[in-house]
């Protein structure tokens, strides 16, 4: 649903800790489609106060102490602070927050690196992939990653299309997501026959590996933000769409020069071969094949925060069937 905002808890969460002063303003964080987040000054200082949607109190502490040790391998990332008891995790009226330091900073996406910020996006991944292996403690325990269904998806389509004939008024967006998915069905069935197979192999990794989700002070990375995803999942696929996400272009193209130059640092990085990156474009090209997420909040959940986004990542998908080949020597070559 369309993010609301109820004011935070502020005096009664401060209290807990003892040298962060009185609180001064608390405004919401614009950026960002699935955290809720605040900026708070305080008359110490400025922090981010995160109030964590999910209540998970378990798995929130275990990603602050994996930022936490991640910090002390080198990884640029916010850990939250500490309050009077040693505790990071904040549970006030049921709802779980934390403050973490204000990252002055700024997000880039693709278009604004260059090669040598192509590169170090790439080797920043995958210092975050071999980090984790380190503070986790392993790979984590295996499990089948599935691909998705064609079955599955040509009901989605067929719903999807109905909600979107059934709009009044009808705009460019309506006609556009029609014409997009009669496409997408089209090429499923011309490709269901490359379906990829169950995959068991993974690693821990970030799990949302985006331009929001990293900040920069001038050229360098200041800080990797938004563990809510950490977990196990195959890890040449995160770099894969991380990829896809920092260097599509408008049209839906991607910048192949930057991909190479950012997915020859991450293999550089993590050892990983040109085989391992292979397979995980071919299971992200189906993945994005048999995507619809910005439609699904459009049309079932009402919410359009996500459709500015629906015009290149729609395009991406088939033009990544076209250049398939040129995709994958970008990647593995």
């Amino acid at each position: 649903m369309p993010r609301s905002y109820a004011t935070p808890p502020v005096r009664d969460l401060l209290r807990r800790y003892a040298s962060l002063g009185e609180p001064l303003t608390c405004e919401p964080v614009a950026q960002g489609l699935l955290n809720r987040g605040y900026r708070l000054a305080t008359t110490r200082g400025e922090f981010f106060l995160k109030h964590h949607l999910d209540g998970d109190r378990e798995a929130i502490a275990r990603q602050h102490d994996a930022t936490r040790r991640l910090q002390a391998l080198g990884v640029p990332v916010a850990p939250p602070v500490p309050d009077c008891a040693g505790d990071t995790v904040a549970v006030l009226g049921g709802r779980c927050y934390a403050l973490h330091p204000w990252v002055h900073g700024r997000h880039r996406d693709g278009a604004q690196l260059g090669a040598v910020g192509s590169r170090r996006l790439g080797a920043l991944l995958g210092l975050v992939h071999i980090c984790l292996e380190q503070v986790m403690e392993g790979r984590g325990p295996a499990a089948d990653h599935l691909s998705a269904d064609p079955a599955d998806t040509f009901a989605l389509i067929d719903d999807l299309l109905a909600r979107a004939r059934r709009r009044r008024p009808r705009d460019s967006f309506d006609e556009l997501a029609e014409h997009r998915l009669r496409e997408r069905r089209h090429l499923i069935e011309e490709y269901a026959h490359r379906r990829p197979p169950p995959q068991t192999t993974g690693g821990w990794v970030h799990g949302d590996f985006h331009p929001l989700n990293l900040l920069y002070r001038g050229k360098e990375p200041a800080a990797i933000v938004d563990w809510d995803r950490l977990g196990v999942q195959p890890r040449a696929e995160e770099a894969v769409r991380a990829a896809v996400i920092f260097f599509v272009r408008p049209a839906g193209e991607l910048d192949l020069d930057k991909v190479r130059a950012y997915a020859r640092a991450y293999r550089g990085a993590t050892g990983a071969d040109p085989a391992e990156l292979a397979a995980a474009v071919h299971r992200v090209w189906w993945e994005r094949l048999n995507d619809f997420w910005i439609l699904r909040w459009r049309y079932q959940l009402h919410d359009r925060r996500a459709d500015p986004q629906f015009p290149a990542a729609s395009a991406l998908a088939v033009w990544w069937t076209r250049e398939y080949e040129a995709v994958c020597e970008a990647f593995a070559g």
